[in-house]
Order: structure tokens, then sequence, then C-alpha cells
């Protein structure tokens, strides 16, 4: 084979079908790629879906699950470990890639046994998204994410693979795209393009995101240059500021204090409004998305800090937000 797919999956197969039939239309010769679908963990769904697939059409495709749910990160590991492909060429179940992305992928490559390539990600969004929307198109101008990427199987060993503490989708293609810097793989943009549709999210979506952030500590530890000049160079520190003015209108009144607690509490608004706003700019204004926002930016905070801290403790990477402030606060 020239070329294997990886798409992990889990539970999605309306999705998946959709992304098998671009595949499956791709202007490449269908003797010499095939797919490989990776559920994470067993999927009783999606393992009926893929009947169709397997064995009855070209390119060959392939199905298999991992043992248990341990995230898209491993999920991607058991793909290009049993590819027979060249190149590895990664995308996702809500992906729609264009006909000639592995033709493009392909023409780019010159043989050589360490190399990578990005191709571009375009999402549909309307004139005035929701702010869910809005976030997941800046898919657009991100430097690598594993939704568009093809690899050697080489550069993969060389690397190891994915991370897989990385046990949801955040922050495991950061993560590999690091570890390439990091030991001088090249990596090269290319005319090969992938369609990201936009999924209705359900109601306070924003809230759960914030899980996320946990794994950024993880990245952060792995390598903390890279992290502050390629992901963030410095924490959200108006959330830092909004939990301490609410925390101390809290305890203000509570210790009879009416005029500090006040003062703290008009802080708080004040830094409040001002996200609101942020979030409602040049997004969607209909009612329900406003007071989503409105809802959801109270708590945003609060959630996000707590899992950043979580993630702190979880891999022992204590008051990495600090360090970076102080790193950056002295030009490190």
């Amino acid at each position: 084979m020239k070329i294997s797919v990886v798409i992990p999956t889990y539970r999605r197969p309306q999705l998946l079908v959709r992304c098998l039939e671009a595949l499956v239309r791709q202007n490449f010769d269908k003797n010499e790629y095939e797919v490989i679908v990776v559920s994470d963990g067993p999927d009783q769904e999606t393992s009926e879906a893929m009947k169709f697939w397997i064995d009855t059409v070209i390119p060959k495709i392939r199905y298999i699950s991992t043992p248990g749910k341990k995230g898209p990160a491993a999920s991607r590991n058991a793909g290009w470990m049993n590819a027979t492909g060249h190149l590895i060429a990664f995308t996702d179940d809500d992906c729609l890639p264009s006909p000639n992305w592995l033709q493009a992928a392909w023409k780019a490559y010159k043989g050589e046994q360490l190399v990578v390539f990005t191709g571009k990600v375009i999402v549909p969004i309307p004139r005035y998204p929701t702010d869910y929307e809005r976030n997941i198109s800046k898919l657009e101008t991100a430097e690598f994410i594993t939704a568009n990427c093809i690899c050697t199987r080489q550069a993969l060993k060389c690397v190891g693979g994915f991370d897989e503490r990385f046990g949801m989708a955040w922050r495991e293609d950061s993560d590999l795209h690091f570890n390439f810097i990091s030991n001088e793989i090249p990596i090269h943009p290319i005319q090969a393009v992938v369609t990201h549709p936009i999924r209705e999210a359900p109601w306070g979506i924003s809230i759960k995101e914030q899980k996320k952030g946990l794994y950024n500590a993880l990245l952060y530890k792995k390598y903390p240059a890279l992290y502050r000049q390629r992901i963030k160079p410095h924490p959200s520190w108006n959330y830092y500021a909004m939990l301490l003015l609410f925390s101390g209108a809290v305890v203000f009144f509570a210790a009879g204090h009416p005029f500090k607690g006040l003062i703290s509490l008009l802080g708080w608004l004040t830094l409040l409004i001002a996200f609101i706003e942020k979030r409602l700019t040049d997004t969607s204004r209909c009612r329900k998305h406003v007071v989503e926002m409105i809802a959801t930016s109270v708590v945003i905070p609060f959630a996000s800090i707590f899992w950043q801290l979580y993630g702190s403790a979880k891999f022992r990477v204590w008051f990495f937000q600090i360090t970076v402030f102080i790193n950056v606060a002295f030009n490190y």
C-alpha cells in the first residue's frame, strides 16, 4: 500500500459513513490505499454499520477496536501500528476529505524516511455563528491538527506515535506536533483539503468543553518553551481575577463588610460583562444564544480554573500557569 488512512471513532456511525463515502471517492488508485477505522473501545452500533464496508468495497477497509475507551490518541496508535502503507494519513470521523486529498499527499512525497505533511481544514460557518461555531472555525488557522495530517511510518516510529495519556480529543495533536519539532522532523504544508462540518451542539457545551483544559498541564510539562510560543504565552488572568473578586465578595459579605463586598462584586460584574461582550462580538444575537452566553460566562472561569488546577495536580505540574507568567515577565 502507498497510503493507509486511519480514522478514530466512537459511537458516531452516521458521521463515519459520510467520511468513508468521501474516502472511497478519492482520485487515487483504489488498490494502493487502505482505510483503517479504529473504535475507541467496544461499539456495537459502529461494528454493525461497518459490516457493509468490510470486504465489500474498494479500497480495502478494515475495522478494529481497542480493548477499552482510552481516547483518540490510543485509537490512532492502534491504527497506524496495524497499517501497511508507506504514508499514514490521519483524519476524523466527522471530516470530509476532498477527492484529491490522497493524491496531493502522494505527489508531495519524494520518498523521504522522515517527513510530515499538513493540509488545510475548511470549517463552513454562517455569517453570524454561535460562539461554539466560531471556536471550531479556528481549526482553519491551526498550525497542525490530526484532522488533516500525513506522516511517514518512520516519522511516527521515531517519536513513538501519540502519547496515550491524552485521554480526550485535546492537545494530543499539539503533542505530536511538538514531538516532531523536537526531533527535527520536517513538516511541510501541502494543498490537501479536508472539510470539517460543524454539528449542532447542545446548550451549554462551552462549560463541558472546559474539562479538556486539564491536558494543557501535560503538554506544558513536556514542552514548556513550545507551549509558551505556540499555544499560550500566559494564563487567562481575567478568569483568576473574576474568581478572586467573586470569592472576595462572598468573604466580605459574610464577615460583615458590605462596602468591600459590594466593591468586589462590582469588579466581578465588570469583568463578567466584558467577557460576555467579547463572546457575543460578531456572533449570533438570537435570544437563545445570548441567554446561553450570559449563563455560561458566569460558570466558565470557575470551571476552567478547576480543570487547569486538576490537570496540574494529575500530571504534577504545580502552578504551571504562574510559571508561564513568570517566564514571560522575565523574558525567559
